[in-house]
């Protein structure tokens, strides 16, 4: 009986606890709640349980659903802080300090995370007087879920502003909160939720990728628990301890009694790899000797000693006084009081990495300090080898490992969904880095993310701040290409949508490091932007110059810029420096820059005599930038020679498409066409006939020819034509088609793709008919290699809309003593007809019976140059793939 009223008693108890009223953890004591409009107050109890919530001496009530959750909406609130709520079920919770004041969710990678204690030093005097109990920061904890949107955090808690809490608080968005809270004296709520190194796509979520296919699949797989599980089978289980290969451990040359031997000189900061160690991944060990100031013995000392490359332990007299496991923190360490010694003190340092350079950035502070004395930590040390690791192969335990945080949703469903319910004032991003190596699919995931949040908060006008990416990485004083830039032109499409502001920081950056101490500037910039767009300051100036237009005249490029504010100004007083200009050949000289009105600038440079395009800060460091309106802010890098398109359109977006296809591999094709086209920056399609002379001869050129863009296509190796036909009797009886079997034919064109394989190294390729043939002696033989080729060109004097194109014969046409006006003319009625045209070419200046001069090519590819806003101009293969994707 004693057993059963226990068990009683436990059921009992186990309802009633499962019957109490449960809150997220943001509906707790400190919280902010958006001021102005009616917010949901949320959370979960029993089935049916009646809930009640007061607030302001009113009460408001709701009953829960049948999965036990709850929602009660209450009015209305002006801001004000210091209130208290209390909600009643089966049990009673009381809310305490409450304000109603703006909230901001801020996400994004790791420059969002870095905390107010990262940067202590520079802002010492901003913690000592952050005293602002209505600024409040809810920091969520990392946390993923392939799975699907989570309800609520496991954890977290609101924090007020004061010189303890605020060192927790991201630098970024106190900064950001501090100005607008000095401006409107108006609570602001900080919900904080970043993840450093991760890239945009976890920060989706599914409903987001309706137009990313191939990331819906990998979403679809990753929900696949066994999937998900296969990962962690393939690490090795019950590993034993690794053994200690380091001989700086197994001899402790941290130790003062071991005496140092064969060590070498190495200055400090710098990389072992400049320093005679070439390509060492593993651990080498530096020491050195240091007199200490008597008046410093009993005293506690700060260590300043940069930042180091990767991981590192700091050893003086023998004793470990810290250690850091990744490169980007700060090395700041303290020497107890007891440990410094009079006369010669020994610090030696631990350094491992595992990849790329290892050793000590440069242009960091590297020293010791106590009180008002320093001594420098900088120059000659003694270095030695402890251990090198051994090159890892590929898919070490079975496969690559699944890194949850990278994957598509998965921090979107953890750690942004469980805000949902919470009315926001509007959303700050500053991520990108972790995309950098492939720009290019960010200018469709930046607008997809915000749309993707503004249509879950159902709000489609909330203000959406972009932080662009800072300088950072090596100057480089040669024009060039840049990841970098791609990825702040990306983050610029942002303000294509509508109530969208990007700050510009690309005078903010550090070259050697990732993590910018100089957040103070960002986040009041941000705040300018807020100002301007959330709170409708409109005659705040939120952004540096942004280019308007550009108009050619002759020698030079005039630009004129929007937000100037008063004018454009030089910040050093200097010519304007970054402006690089080109003509149609994309080749980039650095511009010189003149200040020629309020809003304009004049370009030239004596290497570019017609310029046709400008580039602006187009490095990943464009170091020392002077562009900037009156009121201090920058300009953002731009160009004007980038490809406009939308992939999810016919033709990207344009009137029609223009292929240019040259047949039979000839010396004019590389001679004449290939300058011609690569001056213009235009792509065409060369489809060789492997056994021809400038096939044969010139694999180097050709291989140039691919290098650049064009495409090889495969037109046989032999060249065969039907020769039963009228006018054929010119086709040899031994590459008469006619004749050819299937097997023959097949083996032929297989041989090409090899032969165009070694040239290029591709095996994506088009095909074209010779002579538009395409039967064998058994039939039409191009289907049976369908899986060979993305498309095949036949010669029909045709054009058609994308949907009634059948990618394995597609029309063309040929021409042959056509003028330059003539081809136009067909080029004009593609794009009134909204379809695909198709040139052939063979001689082109000669070297063919069936040929174009030279002039008339020419004039129909500046035609095409001077209208490519409207004619989507490619590849062969590039113009096929974009057919069959649109009609999958």
């Amino acid at each position: 009986m004693r057993f059963f009223k226990c068990l009683i008693f436990l059921v009992f108890l186990s309802c009633n606890l499962s019957a109490q009223i449960r809150l997220p953890k943001l509906i707790s004591d400190h919280m902010v709640l958006q001021r102005d409009q009616p917010v949901t107050i949320w959370g979960w109890a029993a089935p049916k349980e009646k809930v009640t919530v007061m607030l302001k001496n009113k009460s408001y009530k709701t009953t829960t659903t049948e999965n036990g959750k709850w929602e009660i909406r209450l009015p209305a609130q002006p801001a004000g802080s210091g209130f208290e709520m209390v909600l009643k079920g089966k049990n009673q919770i009381r809310i305490k300090n409450i304000a109603f004041g703006d909230v901001w969710l801020c996400s994004g990678q790791s420059n969002m995370v870095i905390n107010m204690e990262r940067v202590k030093e520079r802002f010492a005097d901003d913690i000592a007087s952050a005293n602002y109990p209505d600024i409040r920061n809810f920091f969520v904890q990392t946390l993923t879920s392939l799975s699907g949107p989570e309800k609520d955090f496991p954890n977290g808690e609101w924090r007020a502003a004061n010189p303890k809490d605020v060192l927790t608080m991201g630098a970024v968005t106190y900064f950001f909160a501090r100005d607008l809270y000095d401006q409107y004296k108006v609570p602001i709520g900080i919900i904080n939720s970043s993840v450093g190194g991760t890239p945009i796509e976890a920060w989706i979520s599914e409903g987001g990728y309706k137009d990313f296919a191939d990331i819906q699949k990998i979403i679809n797989k990753n929900k696949d628990t066994a999937y998900v599980n296969s990962f962690k089978r393939m690490l090795p289980n019950n590993r034993p301890k690794p053994q200690v290969n380091d001989l700086g451990q197994i001899e402790h040359w941290e130790n003062t009694t071991y005496e140092p031997k064969g060590w070498r000189n190495f200055n400090i900061p710098g990389y072992w790899e400049d320093q005679g160690i070439k390509d060492l991944n593993g651990v080498v060990w530096f020491r050195r000797e240091f007199d200490i100031p008597e008046n410093w013995i009993g005293k506690t000392v700060k260590l300043y000693m940069g930042r180091i490359v990767d991981a590192d332990e700091m050893y003086v007299n023998g004793k470990k006084i810290g250690n850091t496991t990744y490169q980007y923190p700060p090395r700041r360490y303290e020497i107890p009081a007891d440990l410094l010694k009079k006369g010669k003190n020994t610090f030696v340092i631990r350094v491992l990495n595992q990849m790329g350079k290892g050793g000590f950035v440069a242009d960091k502070p590297y020293f010791m300090t106590a009180g008002d004395q320093e001594i420098d930590l900088k120059g000659t040390w003694q270095y030695k080898v402890g251990e090198v690791f051994q090159p890892q192969k590929k898919g070490n335990f079975g496969g690559s490992l699944l890194v949850h945080q990278n994957q598509p949703t998965a921090l979107y469903n953890a750690m942004v969904a469980p805000v949902l319910p919470m009315k926001l004032k509007g959303f700050i991003w500053y991520q990108g880095e972790s995309n950098v190596d492939n720009p290019a699919p960010y200018k469709k995931l930046m607008p997809a993310l915000i749309n993707d949040w503004r249509g879950l908060w159902k709000n489609p006008d909330a203000p959406f701040l972009v932080v662009q990416l800072p300088n950072f990485q090596d100057v480089n004083y040669t024009t060039s290409e840049s990841n970098m830039a791609l990825i702040r032109e990306a983050q610029n499409q942002a303000l294509t949508l509508k109530n969208t502001a990007v700050t510009v920081t690309l005078d903010l950056g550090e070259w050697n490091d990732i993590h910018p101490l100089n957040k103070k500037d960002i986040g009041k910039r941000l705040a300018l932007s807020a100002r301007n767009l959330a709170y409708k300051e409109k005659n705040v100036v939120c952004s540096g110059p942004a280019l308007k237009s550009q108009t050619l005249e002759k020698d030079k490029i005039i630009l004129t810029f929007d937000h100037v504010a008063k004018g454009i100004t030089s910040k050093d007083s200097e010519p304007l420096r970054w402006f690089s200009i080109a003509d149609y050949d994309k080749k980039f000289v650095w511009a010189t820059a003149r200040i020629i009105g309020k809003d304009q600038i004049a370009l030239s440079s004596e290497l570019v005599k017609t310029p046709k395009y400008v580039r602006y800060g187009w490095q990943d460091n464009p170091e020392g930038i002077n562009f900037y309106n009156s009121e201090g802010l920058p300009a953002s890098p731009f160009r004007t020679d980038a490809e406009i398109s939308d992939d999810s359109k016919p033709w990207k977006g344009k009137k029609c498409a223009v292929v240019l296809t040259y047949d039979d591999a000839l010396n004019v094709h590389l001679d004449n066409v290939v300058p011609a086209l690569d001056s213009l920056s235009l792509k065409g399609s060369f489809y060789l006939t492997a056994s021809s002379d400038a096939a044969r001869n010139r694999i180097k050129d050709w291989r140039a020819v691919a290098a650049n863009g064009h495409e090889l296509g495969n037109h046989t190796l032999y060249h065969p034509c039907d020769a039963s036909g009228p006018g054929m009797s010119w086709v040899k009886p031994e590459y008469d088609l006619s004749k050819y079997s299937l097997a023959r034919i097949q083996d032929e064109i297989k041989m090409c793709n090899a032969y165009l394989k070694s040239i290029d190294g591709k095996t994506k390729r088009t095909f074209a008919f010779t002579c538009g043939h395409k039967k064998v002696a058994e039939g039409e033989f191009i289907q049976t290699l369908s899986d060979e080729f993305v498309a095949a060109r036949a010669v029909r004097h045709e054009m058609h809309a994308l949907d009634e194109q059948n990618l394995m014969d597609i029309d063309c046409y040929g021409m042959s003593g056509e003028t330059g006006e003539k081809m136009i003319e067909l080029v004009k009625q593609a794009q009134q007809s909204g379809k695909l045209l198709v040139f052939l070419f063979h001689g082109v200046g000669g070297e063919h019976a069936l040929n174009v001069s030279n002039q008339a090519h020419s004039q129909l590819l500046h035609y095409l140059k001077e209208n490519e806003k409207d004619i989507y101009v490619d590849t062969m293969l590039n113009v096929a793939e974009h057919i069959g994707d649109l009609k999958k």
